[in-house]
C-alpha cells in the first residue's frame, strides 16, 4: 500500500485564494503532499487589502485538529495566523497530544496590504507560549522587530538577530526573510538551531508588485520539505527555491487591482 506525504495547515481562509489556506494546499500540492487543513478564521480581503476578519469557535478549531491528526496524522504542520492568545493557547495544548515533530510557523501579525492580522496582546502569548514547541518559525523583518522589540536595520544584522530570535524563543530554528529591505540581492538568512550553523539565501530582487501570500507560500513549503523527509537545511533550501521561483513566474501576470499572487503550480503549468 502507497502512502501519502502529509501536510497540515492550521491557518485563516482567503478567499481571494493568494494567501492562507488556499495558498498553503496550492503549495503542498505542487510539492508532491497530501493537504489538509484547520480553519482558524475567515478573512474577508482580496489583493487590496483585509475588510474584516470571522474567527472560527475556539472549540471547533481544536475539533478540527483532531479530526486531522485522528485519522489522517501528518508527517508536518504549518501554521499561519492565529489572531489571539486564547486561540494561540488552545493551539498549543492540542497539538502537544500528538507526535508531530516537524511543525513550521509562520508568525503572521500583518497582511501584504499593512492591515494587522494579530491582535496586540497576542504577541507576548506567541512568542513564550507556542513558537518554543515548535521546529521552524519563518518571520520577516517587521514581525521578527515586534517578536524582538527592536529594530533590525540592515543586511548586516540579519544573522544576529536570527541567532537572538532563536533564543529568546526556546531555541527554534529561524529563517529570516530579508523582503522587506531594499538590497539589489535579497538574501534570506536561515538560523539552524540543531547545528548553530547560518545559511545564506541569495536570490535577485524582482520588481513586482505579485506577493499577496509569499510569507504563506514560504512556510507551507518548507513544512511540506520536512513532510517529505528532507533535513532542516535542505528544506530551507528547498523552500528558498520554490518560492523565489514563484514569485518569478507570477511576477508578470495581473490578477486583481492589488498585490496579485504568486504563481504557485509554476512548474506544471504549461
Amino acid at each position: 500500500m502507497k502512502h501519502y506525504f502529509r501536510a497540515l495547515s492550521i491557518a485563516g481562509s482567503d478567499p481571494s485564494g493568494g494567501a492562507g489556506l488556499q495558498a498553503d494546499l496550492k503549495t503542498f500540492s505542487a510539492l508532491g503532499c497530501y493537504g489538509a487543513t484547520v480553519v482558524v478564521a475567515v478573512v474577508d480581503e482580496n489583493t487590496v487589502g483585509v475588510t474584516g476578519v470571522h474567527p472560527i469557535p475556539v472549540d471547533f478549531v481544536k475539533g478540527q485538529i483532531r479530526s486531522v491528526l485522528d485519522d489522517i496524522g501528518a508527517d508536518a504542520i504549518k501554521i499561519g495566523m492565529l489572531h489571539s492568545s486564547e486561540l494561540i493557547l488552545a493551539v498549543r495544548d492540542t497539538l502537544a497530544a500528538y507526535d508531530v515533530r516537524n511543525i513550521v510557523l509562520d508568525p503572521v501579525m500583518v497582511a501584504t496590504s499593512g492591515d494587522p492580522l494579530l491582535e496586540a496582546d497576542a504577541v507576548a502569548t506567541l512568542r513564550t507560549e507556542l513558537i518554543p514547541r515548535v521546529r521552524v518559525i519563518t518571520p520577516n523583518i517587521p514581525e521578527a522587530e515586534l517578536l524582538l522589540g527592536h529594530e533590525i536595520a540592515a543586511q548586516e544584522a540579519l544573522p544576529e538577530a536570527a541567532r537572538e530570535l532563536s533564543d529568546r524563543c526556546g531555541g527554534v530554528s529561524v529563517f529570516l526573510k530579508a523582503g522587506h529591505l531594499h538590497d539589489d540581492e535579497l538574501i534570506d538568512v536561515f538560523y539552524n538551531a540543531e547545528t548553530d550553523r547560518i545559511t545564506e539565501l541569495k536570490s535577485p530582487r524582482l520588481d513586482t508588485r505579485n506577493t499577496h501570500g509569499t510569507g504563506c507560500t514560504l512556510s507551507s513549503a518548507f513544512a511540506a520539505s520536512l513532510a517529505k523527509g528532507m533535513d532542516l537545511d535542505s528544506a530551507a533550501r528547498a523552500a528558498k527555491d520554490y518560492i523565489s521561483a514563484a514569485i518569478a513566474a507570477g511576477a508578470y501576470y495581473q490578477i486583481g487591482h492589488g498585490h496579485g499572487p504568486v504563481h504557485h503550480f509554476h512548474s506544471i503549468w504549461k
